[in-house]
């Protein structure tokens, strides 16, 4: 298996989940959260950017060429910030699902 497959199998489950919350708790409101969303991506990113080049550069993590695109930022496989991203998906998800308040009757 390639760390694209797994990647975009955490990708689909994320959206799944995303799919969901909004089906059950309404898109009204999820749309409040895709701004704070943006920027928590931005900030996952950049911190995926430079502390996975950190653990590649020192020997902690190592790659199978042939179970990654090819395609860097720096030392770290474009693979490895799909798990950011699904978590900016899943977390909020999970917190609308979770959350025992009820929706506004529509």
């Amino acid at each position: 298996m390639t760390y694209a497959l797994l990647s975009l199998a955490f990708l689909l489950g994320a959206l799944a989940v995303l799919a969901v919350a909004a089906r059950l708790r309404g898109r009204d409101r999820i749309r409040p959260l895709l701004v704070p969303g943006l920027l928590a991506a931005g900030v996952l990113f950049v911190l995926t950017a430079v502390f996975d080049n950190v653990m590649i550069g020192v020997g902690i993590m190592a790659y199978s060429d042939e179970a990654i695109s090819g395609l860097r930022i720096g030392l770290a496989p474009l693979e490895d910030f799909a798990y950011p991203l699904a978590a900016v998906i899943l977390l909020p998800s999970l917190w609308l699902l979770l959350d025992r308040e009820e929706p506004d009757e529509r």
